[in-house]
């Protein structure tokens, strides 16, 4: 069963509606361009791969390498964090301080009641 090539599916009729917008270093205002249809697509161009002095077009290095990146990037991310000062860290501590020590009663109280619940029933 061949498909009619004029009716139109909804993805196709959505891409057609597309505007990209670039960025534009001046203050100028940013022209907007009405994305064409084409029928190329990514299969058609070649991969981009990096190469080695191998060849392979995999980063050499190994085990020392990713440990290495790893370390990089998790520092990268600790500069990014934005952390809080003395007097938030102070609230915060008592504020899981009084939470515990709600729950710490409200627990023995419990413990008591049910307790004393058993107690009556078995008639001790």
């Amino acid at each position: 069963m061949a498909k009619n090539p004029s009716k139109k599916t909804k993805a196709q009729d959505s891409d057609e509606n597309v505007v990209r917008i670039k960025a534009a270093p001046s203050k100028k205002p940013a022209k907007t361009e009405k994305v064409e249809k084409t029928a190329d697509t990514a299969a058609d161009k070649p991969a981009k791969t990096k190469k080695t002095r191998s060849g392979k077009g995999v980063r050499g290095g190994g085990v020392l390498r990713a440990i290495g990146g790893y370390f990089k990037g998790a520092w990268v991310e600790l500069r990014q964090v934005r952390w809080p000062t003395r007097r938030a860290t102070w609230g915060m501590t008592g504020a899981v301080i009084l939470y515990s020590a709600f729950f710490v009663v409200l627990v023995l109280l419990l413990d008591a009641a049910f307790k004393y619940l058993f107690d009556i029933i078995l008639g001790k």
